[in-house]
């Protein structure tokens, strides 16, 4: 039996976000899930390290792989958009958990276990998903980062509004990251080596 499932993921290449935003370099769901894994697994890492945690970085890290794949399906709903009021808000979610659900359904039976908890984000390891959203908040933050260094203005409204939200996040490994490696996110190639 042939399955459609892993042809459909390797169509988040193709889905790009920050649609409403004039971009100096476009990015997609594919590239941002890669960055909010690695941040994710750095999160976990540091929690474990520094504040005594015991929790998996690795399977924080494939949550974020898979933790925007209904929008395979969906697309990237713009932020200002997606959370315009409740109704909207409410109605994206439905839409969201019908995408995921068709997703999972492209698996065979016995694979469709192992992936619900990564595609179905209300099975997804409570633990764990404070880390994963914290990273993807991180991942925009980024972004924005990049391009207001590149002299795009455009971004400056959400730099500020998601760096608030960022530091609001009651993870003292989110302040730490904020600390000791965000910073470093603002220099030129040259100045990093």
């Amino acid at each position: 039996m042939s399955s459609n499932f892993f042809a459909m993921l390797s169509r988040m290449k193709y889905i790009n976000r920050w649609g409403l935003m004039n971009n100096t370099r476009e990015e997609n769901i594919a590239e941002h899930s890669l960055e909010v894994a690695i941040l994710a697994h750095a999160l976990v890492t540091i929690s474990n390290k520094r504040l005594g945690t015991e929790l998996s970085a690795d399977r924080a890290a494939v949550m974020a792989i898979f933790h925007d794949s209904s929008e395979i399906i969906t697309g990237d709903l713009p932020t200002p958009v997606k959370y315009y009021n409740d109704d909207i808000r409410d109605s994206y979610k439905q839409i969201e958990e019908i995408s995921e659900k068709h997703l999972l359904s492209m698996l065979p039976d016995y694979l469709y276990d192992e992936y619900t908890p990564l595609i179905l984000s209300s099975d997804a390891d409570k633990e764990l998903l404070p880390y994963v959203k914290a990273a993807d908040k991180l991942s925009a933050l980024i972004k924005c980062i990049n391009e207001l260094s590149m002299g795009n203005r455009e971004f400056t409204k959400a730099e500020r509004t998601i760096r608030e939200t960022i530091e609001g996040i009651e993870l003292e490994a989110v302040k730490i990251f904020l600390r000791e490696f965000l910073p470093s996110y603002e220099l030129t190639l040259d100045e990093l080596n």
